[in-house]
């Protein structure tokens, strides 16, 4: 995963509805990007355990039991 950082625009004197629409767009892109990231890591995290899980059963598939 590639972690970048992105500045925010810095804000006029007065106020400007086009950078605060630039700013709650960033904004928002930055937090779907954090979920989709949470999200991504979950799915891993489930993909690793389940694929732990099978290995194991299979493992002791093969133990003799006494």
């Amino acid at each position: 995963m590639d972690i970048r950082s992105i500045s925010l625009p810095l804000p006029s004197e007065e106020y400007d509805a086009n950078d605060e629409a630039v700013t709650r767009r960033s904004i928002e892109q930055a937090i779907e990007d954090i979920s989709f990231k949470i999200k991504r890591l979950e799915e891993l995290r489930t993909t690793v355990a389940s694929n732990s899980l099978k290995r194991h059963s299979f493992l002791l598939m093969g133990a003799k039991d006494g």
